[in-house]
């Protein structure tokens, strides 16, 4: 690789290590941060690659936007993690998005787990869940049980998640386009 394609993925490993930073003290990835990037990525892919290039890099912001708009609208990711993977998906177009969003999914799986597990709290929560897949194979319908409200409950920073997954994904070579 030379420094033209190494420039891309150094320049978003350095936003993602700031992602997670930010949302690991501020439970917050600033605008500055996702904007920049993503018009970033636009213009240094139509630079080097003219319409193609800008069409790859909107291709990726748009499915990098739409695979978590879903669990942003039902309130399981922020804005700002759903703005992150739009960045991403400017810089690794919509191949490179669709891999870093499955290794984001692992990771933060992973990451979930060892959270409740830290806290306590895997043991009830695989009850609750046990209950709700009990219910459904005798009912055939699917009703969820909340969790009981806790104080001091933990927050999922999911732009750590994100960074990781994306990372993994990009340096194992399987999101290099």
């Amino acid at each position: 690789m030379n420094l033209m394609e190494t420039t891309p993925f150094l320049f978003l490993t350095i936003v993602l290590l700031i992602a997670a930073v930010f949302d690991l003290r501020f439970q917050k990835i600033p605008n500055w941060l996702t904007f920049s990037t993503l018009v970033g990525a636009i213009v240094y892919h139509s630079s080097i690659k003219g319409t193609e290039g800008l069409l790859f890099s909107l291709a990726g912001v748009g499915l990098g936007i739409a695979i978590p708009i879903v669990p942003y609208l039902l309130g399981g990711m922020g804005a700002g993690d759903a703005k992150l993977m739009g960045a991403v998906g400017g810089v690794l177009g919509w191949k490179g998005v669709c891999l870093a969003f499955l290794f984001t999914g692992v990771v933060g799986g992973i990451y979930a787990l060892v959270l409740l597990a830290s806290h306590g709290w895997l043991k009830e929560t695989g009850k609750r869940y046990g209950t709700m897949l009990k219910t459904f194979f005798l009912t055939q319908q699917f009703i969820y049980l909340p969790a009981p409200k806790k104080e001091g409950t933990p927050r999922l920073c999911y732009g750590l998640a994100i960074a990781l997954g994306t990372l993994i994904s990009v340096y194992s070579g399987m999101g290099v386009r």
